[in-house]
């Protein structure tokens, strides 16, 4: 519904392609104008420079584990930070080159890697308990979604509430104004149908398919007594899981390799449109400049960099501020409830859907 409402206003209206947008609906010109657009404007920013710079140096400290246990490579910060040069170059070049030549070749690459190795853990892996839990996990998902998307601190264990809820809800909150930038720059020539049907139905489906595949097959494996992950599950060692996860499916030490650059390029996707999305805040409009959708990539590739020097305990202390910048852009986006179907029904109609 962001996305939505971006798209009416900058497409139709003239405005700029800024979270700013996202409250024009409600304050006018004075949010667009005034110096609170660029606070706006800022919070988001960080929120999702906070919500990016995580993720890269998890995979530099995954890629780092996984090619060690896979072909010996010293495990440590050189090899991290060596991850991270490589990273940062690819997503840097395919911001720089732009929607049309890098950002598109690699995403379309990193989709047909994910058809490849789904088709081949679904076909060669336990394929029949993997189909049970997709169609069980979705009725329980349809059938419990209201009770646990209000559950509190008072009806959930407390781990549940500070380990994965709050956290995974605020970065996803965090990433919503910038992505719907994206989305919205992307969905250009598109109609409302096709925005609502590829980013509301169809990525969800891809999404829930997957974590299906991979963690249908974890749970498999672990049920089986292939494998223990309790050990690494409780002291966070997700790379340590992953890894093993891997090892067990069809094609071993191979499928494992392919699961790491998978990872890899997925982490380079959201490096360089989030790059591109935030060169667009700052430029207001559709076409940043290189140089500056660069600048973010690399600024966002040495923030992880450093926190990797400092510590892991950085990486901890990031997930604790990545919950406190959700706080004032989930503010941003409420409107967008109200908002969102209100732009989606006047693009229809001038569209000539309704």
């Amino acid at each position: 519904m962001t996305a939505l409402v971006l798209t009416r206003a900058h497409y139709d209206q003239g405005k700029p392609l800024q979270p700013r947008t996202l409250l024009y609906p409600v304050f006018g010109e004075k949010i667009i104008q005034g110096r609170l657009g660029g606070v706006v404007d800022a919070f988001c920013v960080i929120a999702v420079v906070a919500g990016t710079v995580g993720p890269i140096g998890f995979l530099a400290t995954q890629m780092s584990f996984g090619l060690h246990e896979l072909f010996g490579v010293a495990d440590g910060y050189g090899t991290q930070l060596t991850v991270l040069i490589i990273l940062a170059g690819v997503y840097m070049t395919s911001a720089m080159t732009g929607l049309h030549k890098g950002i598109q070749l690699l995403s379309r690459f990193n989709v047909l890697l994910a058809l490849a190795i789904a088709a081949v853990i679904f076909i060669f892996g336990p394929t029949l308990f993997l189909a049970d839990a997709y169609t069980q996990s979705m009725g329980e998902y349809v059938t419990s979604f209201f009770s646990m998307a209000t559950m509190t601190a008072q009806t959930a264990p407390d781990w549940w509430m500070k380990w994965w809820t709050v956290f995974f809800f605020a970065w996803f909150i965090g990433y919503t104004p910038l992505m719907a930038v994206f989305v919205a720059r992307i969905s250009r020539g598109r109609t409302v149908r096709e925005m609502i049907l590829a980013v509301a139905l169809l990525a969800p489906i891809a999404t829930t398919i997957w974590f299906t595949l991979l963690g249908g097959s974890g749970i498999y494996h672990q049920l089986a007594g292939t494998f223990d992950l309790t050990g690494a599950l409780n002291d966070f060692r997700f790379d340590v899981a992953t890894l093993t996860v891997a090892q067990a499916l069809p094609g071993g030490t191979w499928m494992a390799a392919a699961i790491l650059l998978l990872t890899t390029i997925f982490v380079a996707t959201t490096g360089d449109s989030m790059s591109y999305a935030i060169a667009m805040v700052g430029a207001g409009h559709d076409e940043p400049s290189p140089w500056i959708r660069v600048f973010w990539g690399g600024a966002m590739a040495l923030m992880a960099a450093i926190l990797l020097y400092m510590g892991a305990g950085q990486i901890g202390v990031l997930q604790q501020f990545i919950v406190l910048t959700a706080i004032p852009v989930s503010l941003i986006i409420l409107p967008s409830l109200w908002t969102g179907p209100k732009a989606a029904m006047a693009m229809a109609r001038e569209q000539g859907l309704v």
